[in-house]
C-alpha cells in the first residue's frame, strides 16, 4: 500500500506543481491589474534524486528560479528537512542534498520556496510548495514475514496435496520492474516438497508416510530478482504428517493364557489381550472376534476404547466340575481401515487364547428358582406346601441344611425345616396377607458337623388363595335424612357395600330389608349399589324422629354369606322447597376398644388388690397389738446367736438373766451381774415363757417396723424358735429352767470342763433363792 501511495504521488506532482503555478499566475495578474506590476512565476525544473547515490556529497537535486528580476532577491526554503538535509543557493537557486537518502525511509519530502529581498527580507514571490522525489534502486533482498513456518498435510496425500504458504516481503519500490519481485525456491527437502511463487507448498511424492517420518524440515529461499542473479533470504518450514488409518493391529504374543476361578461373576474380566496399532489412538478401532473354538456363547471380548486392549469376560458362570479349560482362537481387526492406502502385510491377525478354570468351594445350588406354592386360607389341613432342595456343586457333594433368612410379613407363618421342607404352623388368612415370601438358605454340613459360611438364597412365594368367609358390609355415607312430608317414592340415600374376600365372579350384592313393616322401601340398582326410598310418606315425628331400618346384604359367594347393617334415618322438618330446617342430633355411639378394656380390668384388679392387702396389713397389726402389752419392754443384748457356742469361755454374749427375769411375772431385775456359775436350773413345775417371750418379739418388732420416730434397736432380733408343731420341740436353752422334763442332768459334770457351765445350770436343784 505504501508503494502505491508512493506511485500515486509521483504521478499528481507534476499537476500539483502547475496548479501552484497557476494560482501564482493568478494572483500576479490581480497584483497587477491593481499595482499595474509586471507579472511573475516560479520556475524550476522536476526534482528527484536516487537514493543512496555513491558519489561525494552534496548531490545536486534541482534549480528553483523566479521570473522576479532582481539583483537584491534571494532564495530560501522552509520545511521539516530545510537547511539540514536539503540547503538552496541564495543567488543561483540550486538545490542539493547534504544527506544520502533512502527511499524505504522516506520516499518523498516537500519543501517551500520563498523569493526575498535581501535588504528588507520582504517576500517578493508568494511562496509555493515543491516535492523532491526519492527514486528507488534495488538495494534490499526479501525478507520472510518468520523465520519458521508450521504446515501439516496427511500421510500418503497425492502429489501436489497443498501444504502451507510462505510470504516474503522486499522494500523496494515494487513499481520498478525486478526490484521487489520475489520468488521463491525449496533448496532442502526438494524431493519431498516443491514452492510454487505465491509461496505455496505443495508435496511432490505420494508415499509419504507418517508411521516412517512424521516431521520434515525444509529450507525455502526469497529473491527479488529473475535469474542466478539479485538479493536473497531463506526461512525453516517444519512440515507435520498427520495420521490416516491404514494400519491393522497386531496381536503383541501369539499367545495368551490366563487363570481364573470358577466362581467369577458373569461379566467380571477374565484377563485382557494386547495389540499393537501404529496409528494415532483416534484411528484405533480393533474388533475382536473368535475364529475357532466353541465356545462363542461363554464368553466375549469387548475392545478398551482408551488402551485398545481386547477384554475377555464370561457370559453364563463357570463350573470347574464340567470344564476346566477353555481354548479358542481370537482375531483382531480394524474394519475402518482406508483401503485405497493398505499396507502389504494382510489384514488379520489371529492369537490362540487359552482360560484354565480353578476350583473353589461353591456355596449350594438350588434346583429350582424362585419357588411358589399356592394354599386356600382358613385350610387346617394342610400342613407342608412343598420342599426347597439345592446340591453341593463340588465334589465333595456335602449335605445341605436349610434355613430360614427373611420373611415378609413378619411373624412365624412359614417354616422350613433342615431338609428344605415348607411348612404351615396354623391356616393362613388372604385378608391379612395375600402373599407371603421367605428367603430360605442352604448351607453345607462341612465334615466336622459345623455349617459353613457360604450360603446360597433362594426366594419362596406363597399365595394364598381366597375362600368366601367376609360377609359384606355397609358402606356409611352421609347420615341419612328425610323430610316428614316426603312423597312416596322419594329417594332418601344410595348405599353400597364392600366385601374384604374377592368379588365375586357371579355377579353383584344382594341388598333386603329385614322387614317390610316400615315406611321405607329398597330398590336395588345392579350395580352394586341400591336406593333407599319412601314407601307410604308422610312421617310424624311425634311418633318417632329417628327410624332404624335394618338392611340385608349378601355376597352371592361359595358359600353365600350375608350381613345385617343398620341405617339411622332421622325425620327433620323441611321448608317447601324440601330443604332441611331442623333435625334432632342423633347420640353419638362412643365405642371402647378391647385394648382399652382390658386395661381398664386390669387397673381395677391392681386396685383391689393393694386395698386388700392395706387391709390384711392392718388387720395383723390390730391383731399384734392386743397381745403381751403387759409385758415389760426388753432394751438389753437381744442379739442374734447363731453361732455353736465357745464352751465355757463364752460367758459374755448373752445376759439370760433378763430373759428369766421376764418369765418372773414381768418383773424387772436389777441390773446387778451376776456370774453364770451361780445359775441354778429352774423349777421343773414352772410354767414355759416361750409363747410370751414369742409375743413379746413380734410386739417389738411390729413397734420398731411401725414407729417412724423410735430409734432403731439394731440388736433385737429373733431367735430361732422353731414352734409348737415340731417334734424335738425347742432346741434353745432360755426355755429349759422351766422344763417338766425329768431327765438328769447330773452326768453333765462328767464331761468334762467344756460342760461345767451346762453342768451348774442343770445339774442343781431348784432353789426359792435363785439369782443370778
Amino acid at each position: 500500500m505504501n508503494h502505491i501511495i508512493l506511485l500515486f504521488s509521483l504521478l499528481l506532482a507534476p499537476a500539483f506543481a502547475d496548479k501552484e503555478s497557476q494560482k501564482t499566475n493568478q494572483n500576479f495578474s490581480s497584483n497587477n491589474a491593481s499595482h499595474k506590476r509586471q507579472k511573475r512565476d516560479w520556475i524550476w525544473n522536476q526534482m528527484h534524486i536516487k537514493e543512496e547515490i555513491d558519489t561525494p556529497l552534496p548531490h545536486h537535486v534541482g534549480k528553483i528560479t523566479s521570473s522576479v528580476r532582481n539583483n537584491n532577491a534571494k532564495y530560501i526554503i522552509e520545511g521539516e528537512y530545510a537547511n539540514t538535509i536539503f540547503k538552496v543557493e541564495e543567488t543561483s537557486g540550486d538545490v542539493y542534498a547534504f544527506e544520502r537518502l533512502d527511499r524505504e525511509k522516506k520516499a518523498e519530502y516537500e519543501l517551500i520556496a520563498l523569493i526575498i529581498d535581501r535588504r528588507n527580507n520582504q517576500s517578493l514571490e508568494p511562496p509555493s510548495k515543491f516535492i523532491i522525489k526519492v527514486y528507488d534502486i534495488n538495494d534490499n533482498a526479501p525478507v520472510f514475514v518468520q523465520k519458521v513456518f508450521n504446515g501439516s498435510v496427511p500421510e500418503m496425500s497425492p502429489v501436489g496435496t497443498s501444504v502451507t504458504k510462505v510470504t516474503a516481503v522486499d522494500a523496494d519500490d515494487p513499481t520498478v520492474t525486478g526490484h521487489a519481485t520475489v520468488t521463491y525456491q525449496v533448496i532442502k527437502g526438494d524431493e519431498y516438497f516443491t514452492v510454487d511463487d505465491s509461496g505455496v507448498i505443495s508435496t511432490t511424492r505420494a508415499d509419504l508416510d507418517r508411521e516412517n517420518q512424521s516431521t520434515y524440515e525444509i529450507i525455502v529461499k526469497a529473491k527479488d530478482a529473475p535469474g542466478s542473479s539479485g538479493d536473497s533470504s531463506t526461512a525453516t518450514v517444519i512440515i507435520t504428517l498427520t495420521d490416516i488409518n491404514d494400519n491393522f493391529p497386531v496381536f503383541k504374543h501369539p499367545s495368551f493364557h490366563f487363570k481364573v476361578p470358577e466362581n467369577i461373576s458373569v461379566g467380571g474380566e477374565v484377563g485382557r489381550v494386547k495389540v499393537e496399532d501404529i496409528d494415532e489412538p483416534q484411528h484405533r478401532n480393533t474388533k475382536y472376534s473368535f475364529v475357532r473354538g466353541d465356545y462363542r456363547d461363554t464368553f466375549e471380548i469387548i475392545a478398551n476404547p482408551f488402551t485398545n486392549e481386547g477384554i475377555i469376560l464370561p457370559k453364563k458362570p463357570l463350573d470347574f466340575e464340567r470344564v476346566a479349560e477353555y481354548r479358542f482362537d481370537i482375531e483382531a481387526t480394524d474394519p475402518t481401515v482406508d483401503l485405497r492406502y493398505f499396507k502389504a502385510g494382510g489384514s488379520r491377525s489371529i492369537s490362540t487364547v487359552t482360560i484354565e478354570v480353578t476350583d473353589v468351594d461353591e456355596p449350594p445350588v438350588f434346583t429350582k428358582l424362585p419357588y411358589e406354592f399356592k394354599v386356600r386360607e382358613n385350610d387346617h389341613e394342610v400342613r407342608i406346601l412343598g420342599s426347597v432342595w439345592a446340591h453341593d456343586p463340588d465334589a465333595a457333594k456335602r449335605k445341605i441344611r436349610f434355613v430360614r433368612r427373611r420373611a415378609s410379613p413378619n411373624g412365624d407363618y412359614i417354616r422350613v425345616s433342615d431338609t428344605g421342607i415348607i411348612q404351615l404352623p396354623k391356616p393362613l388368612d388372604r385378608e391379612f396377607s395375600s402373599s407371603y415370601n421367605i428367603t430360605v438358605a442352604a448351607q453345607e454340613v462341612l465334615e466336622n458337623g459345623h455349617l459353613s459360611d457360604r450360603e446360597s438364597h433362594a426366594q419362596v412365594h406363597v399365595i394364598v388363595t381366597d375362600e368366601n368367609d367376609n360377609a359384606p358390609e355397609l358402606v356409611y355415607p352421609e347420615e341419612p335424612r328425610v323430610c316428614e312430608n316426603a312423597a312416596p317414592g322419594k329417594v332418601i340415600i344410595r348405599i353400597s357395600a364392600t366385601d374384604k374376600d374377592e368379588i365375586s365372579p357371579r355377579g353383584f350384592f344382594k341388598y333386603s330389608l329385614a322387614t317390610e313393616d316400615s315406611n321405607f322401601s329398597l330398590v336395588e340398582n345392579y350395580d352394586n349399589t341400591a336406593n333407599i326410598t319412601v314407601k307410604y310418606g308422610q312421617f310424624n315425628r311425634e311418633l318417632a324422629k329417628i327410624h332404624y331400618l335394618p338392611v340385608i346384604i349378601s355376597d352371592n359367594g361359595d358359600p353365600e354369606l350375608s350381613s345385617t347393617n343398620t341405617l339411622v334415618i332421622s325425620v327433620c322438618k323441611c321448608n317447601e322447597r324440601g330443604d332441611f330446617t331442623f333435625c334432632e342430633e342423633r347420640a353419638k355411639q362412643v365405642g371402647v376398644s378391647i385394648q382399652a378394656l382390658v386395661a381398664i380390668f386390669i387397673c381395677i384388679f391392681t386396685i383391689i388388690v393393694i386395698a386388700l392387702l392395706i387391709l390384711l396389713r392392718k388387720r395383723h397389726k390390730k391383731d399384734l397389738s392386743g397381745l403381751g402389752r403387759n409385758v415389760a419392754e426388753i432394751h438389753e443384748q437381744l442379739v442374734t446367736y447363731d453361732e455353736e457356742g465357745g464352751g465355757e469361755m463364752d460367758t459374755t454374749s448373752y445376759d439370760v438373766s433378763v430373759l428369766n427375769s421376764v418369765r418372773k411375772n414381768g418383773i424387772k431385775p436389777d441390773t446387778v451381774p451376776s456370774p453364770y456359775a451361780q445359775v441354778q436350773k429352774p423349777p421343773g413345775n414352772v410354767t414355759s415363757g416361750a409363747g410370751e417371750m414369742e409375743m413379746m418379739i413380734e410386739v417389738k418388732k411390729d413397734e420398731a417396723d411401725n414407729d417412724r420416730d423410735l430409734l432403731p434397736y439394731d440388736t433385737l432380733h429373733i431367735y430361732g424358735y422353731e414352734g409348737a408343731e415340731s417334734i424335738a420341740e425347742s432346741l434353745s436353752s432360755l426355755g429349759s429352767g422351766s422344763s417338766d422334763s425329768d431327765i438328769d442332768y447330773d452326768f453333765l459334770n462328767d464331761w468334762g470342763p467344756r460342760f461345767k457351765m451346762l453342768a451348774e445350770l442343770y445339774g442343781s436343784e431348784p432353789s426359792d433363792d435363785f439369782v443370778y
